[in-house]
């Protein structure tokens, strides 16, 4: 689930919190199970289909796991997952809103296994969709991918935010900035933010060490990057009613790089600790195919 962007020297100073091998372990699991909730919501996004439904097959999948959904009661958030659909940017409620041909829609999924998070989202056509729709979608999920790839020791969190932000804008988007990526693992939004823009001087981010837990998560606009909130108090859209795209990883650094905890791995549906990709350094430039 996205956090605020936060501008306070509070919140910037907080400690970060490094994982240890066993707490990674658990994040792996949970992170599974979020990858294969993605994969559920997306075959389920049809023309017809009410997203109160989506969110059953959610909460009916992570706690088949032995899991539970993060997002349930957090800051008061009243569903399991977040649906966001067309100009909705993040944290749409589900309901009685069925999909309709030509939607695009947006899961935001978190997971909790033993005490520890996983955080993923995707964004998914249902029926036919535009070229444009299918092309912001496509550019979205590179931008994430191009983060990834500076995800490594020795690099800082602007690095990350500097690479999605390139590869958006190159293409004629904008990233959203009221809304970041974070920390996450003991809770879900942890030190330190994640923008998906560079705010402030790359040398006083905070550097990338082994061990630090990542949601990265960019959100992209079709056309301007300020949002409006809705008078639910949870769903962000694009003020200028155009398209907005979300993809979302939770990584690991380690000494070669990260490891992407939320990528599927399993090839059965029951097998949700299966040993998650490690992303080398010095070898690994953004396959999309890594990132799905």
């Amino acid at each position: 689930m996205t956090g605020r962007k936060s501008r306070s020297r509070h919140a910037r100073e907080r400690r970060i919190s490094l994982k240890s091998a066993e707490e990674i372990a658990r994040m792996r699991r949970a992170g599974q199970i979020v990858a294969l909730v993605l994969e559920r919501l997306t075959e389920a996004a049809v023309p017809g289909v009410a997203t109160a439904e989506l969110d059953r097959i959610a909460e009916a999948t992570i706690r088949s796991f032995g899991a539970t959904p993060s997002f349930h009661g957090l800051y008061g958030y009243p569903a399991n997952i977040c649906t966001s659909i067309n100009d909705e940017v993040v944290h749409g409620i589900p309901g009685d809103r069925v999909l309709a041909a030509g939607d695009i829609v947006s899961f935001d999924v978190g997971a909790t296994a033993e005490g520890m998070i996983g955080d993923g989202a995707t964004t998914a056509a249902v029926g036919e969709v535009t070229e444009e729709a299918r092309r912001l979608m496509r550019i979205t999920r590179e931008s994430l991918a191009k983060g990834i790839g500076q995800a490594r020791p020795g690099n800082r969190v602007a690095d990350i935010s500097a690479a999605i932000q390139h590869h958006a804008e190159e293409h004629g988007y904008h990233v959203v900035r009221k809304l970041v990526g974070h920390g996450v693992g003991h809770a879900m939004h942890e030190p330190p933010q994640v923008p998906n823009f560079v705010d402030g001087r790359v040398d006083e981010s905070p550097e990338l060490v082994e061990g630090m837990t990542l949601a990265i998560e960019p959100m992209v606009g079709q056309g301007t990057w300020r949002v409006v909130q809705d008078d639910d108090g949870w769903t962000y859209r694009t003020k200028d009613g155009s398209l907005a795209a979300h993809f979302e990883h939770t990584i690991a650094i380690n000494g070669e790089g990260c490891e992407i905890l939320t990528r599927r791995q399993a090839p059965g549906r029951r097998q949700a600790d299966a040993t998650a990709v490690k992303v080398r350094a010095e070898g690994w430039g953004g396959d999309l195919e890594d990132v799905r």
